[in-house]
């Protein structure tokens, strides 16, 4: 097999599963930037032929021997780049001289991938002609009854004028007159067998999850490529956002907003039969509801499902995996963990409310999990009166070394109903005396209107 040239071929359409290119370094150079056709190599100005459908050229360097089925750095072939430009006359003639129908590019992209995704429906009926099938989903089945019942059809989904949000991890688009939340699951799940399989059991898992405190999940594409996974769109964004926009918020809302955490989460860690441990709960991966109130989400997408008592990562974290200023010590150290760890990250949120900045602001991100390992936690910096009796030392339980001394969610729940109803009667107690001063300003004014009259009263009788 002949070495892969290191030019990336850019001038025609890129593959329809294919990020945006921005160029790569100088060795990935396009052919566009180079000067005239001298000194590129023959197979890639193949390529180059196709994208500008000089059959006659091509034929020429095909008649000398040049690969038809040449890949450049992409993987990508000029069959590939026939198909995105619908060019039917070019498609026939490397078919005719041995063209592969279905090679896949890096992104694992098809040529007849690319003509459905570029809408070139004389080049879909030319290649099918040959032979070429369309891409199917690892977890496609061949019997309709077996189509799980939480598939969407992904012509449903309309992604006109879609943006992205949850910084580009999810696409909105329209299902069925509703906006809803949509993210296509990467490479990484689609070509590893043990991922597809855990997915599909997570999917078995998600449709089942109704709680209000966690974000619905609507349905999935798991029968055509790309993946996909479809949840309710919630438009006030995510913790993350309202945190760095409001800074420290007010005891009251900082305990309700645990609540709503810790009630979701003690949903998903008292699943049955067992419980789901979502790894990465940190302020991006809760968003609020119309009504203020948050949802845990993202959990089994970004990362899969851990459906276990005890997991362990298959390989060693590092900070671009996942944020790791909210992840607990025993996951950065490759040991086994259990439910705890978002116990942990909990109270790295709670904290951050009522400071008002994420834990170890003033350290690089690769920094935060040695501070971790070495026992050291965040400072608490706000005044004593923001933390209600009971909540520092409910923190403090929260992110202990040892797993086993945090508490539960069902016991966090408990604790902060209690401070929940402490704070209130403190509120209360604050309104009620203002209330009795004004009664008794009322009931003086009532009593000092009524002397006056009763003096008016006599003096005018006097006078008579």
């Amino acid at each position: 097999m002949e070495a892969k040239i290191p030019v990336r071929f850019i001038l025609g359409k890129q593959s329809s599963l294919a990020p945006d290119r921005n160029g790569g370094g100088d060795e990935l150079v396009g052919l566009e930037e180079q000067e005239g056709m001298e000194g590129i190599d023959r197979r890639v100005r193949l390529m180059y032929l196709a994208n500008e459908a000089d059959l006659e050229g091509m034929r020429e360097l095909l008649d000398e021997g040049v690969d038809v089925n040449f890949r450049d750095i992409d993987d990508r072939t000029a069959l590939h780049v026939a198909a995105c430009q619908g060019f039917n006359d070019v498609a026939e003639l490397l078919l005719s001289r041995g063209a592969a129908v279905d090679p896949k590019d890096r992104w694992g992209s098809t040529p007849l991938a690319d003509a459905i995704y570029y809408k070139k429906h004389d080049m879909i009926k030319l290649l099918e002609k040959h032979g070429a099938k369309p891409l199917m989903a690892p977890m496609h089945v061949k019997n309709a009854r077996e189509v799980p019942e939480y598939e969407i059809d992904p012509k449903e989904l309309d992604f006109t004028n879609s943006v992205d949000i949850t910084k580009g991890t999810y696409r909105i688009a329209l299902w069925r007159g509703i906006k809803v939340a949509v993210k296509r699951l990467g490479e990484e799940v689609i070509t590893n067998e043990d991922k597809v399989k855990a997915f599909r059991d997570e999917l078995a898992l998600l449709q089942k999850i109704r709680h209000p405190n966690v974000v619905q999940f609507l349905g999935a594409v798991t029968q055509s490529s790309p993946m996909m996974i479809v949840t309710e769109y919630l438009p006030k964004g995510d913790l993350r956002a309202f945190l760095d926009k409001k800074g420290a918020l007010k005891p009251m809302t900082a305990v309700r907003f645990a609540l709503d955490i810790a009630r979701g989460m003690n949903y998903l860690h008292e699943n049955k039969p067992e419980a789901i441990i979502h790894r990465d709960l940190e302020p991006s991966n809760i968003l609020r509801d119309d009504s203020g109130h948050l949802k845990v989400a993202d959990f089994g997408v970004s990362k899969l499902l851990k459906v276990a008592n005890s997991v362990k990562e298959d390989r060693p974290l590092s900070c671009q995996d996942t944020s790791c200023r909210y992840v607990a010590p025993e996951v950065f150290s490759n040991r086994e963990y259990d439910t705890k760890v978002d116990v942990f990250s909990f109270a790295l949120i709670l904290q951050e409310m009522i400071e008002g900045c994420p834990p170890f602001y003033t350290k690089q991100d690769n920094e935060v999990p040695k501070s971790y390992a070495a026992k050291e936690r965040p400072h608490f910096r706000a005044p004593a009166k923001h933390y209600a009796h009971g909540l520092k030392e409910l923190i403090e339980e929260c992110w202990s070394e040892k797993p086993s001394k945090r508490p539960t969610f069902r016991q966090i729940i408990a604790r902060l109903d209690s401070i929940y109803s402490g704070l209130g009667h403190k509120r209360r107690w604050k309104v009620r005396p203002l209330k009795c001063f004004q009664n008794l300003e009322a009931m003086w004014k009532k009593d000092n209107s009524k002397s006056s009259s009763r003096g008016g009263s006599s003096h005018s009788t006097r006078s008579i």
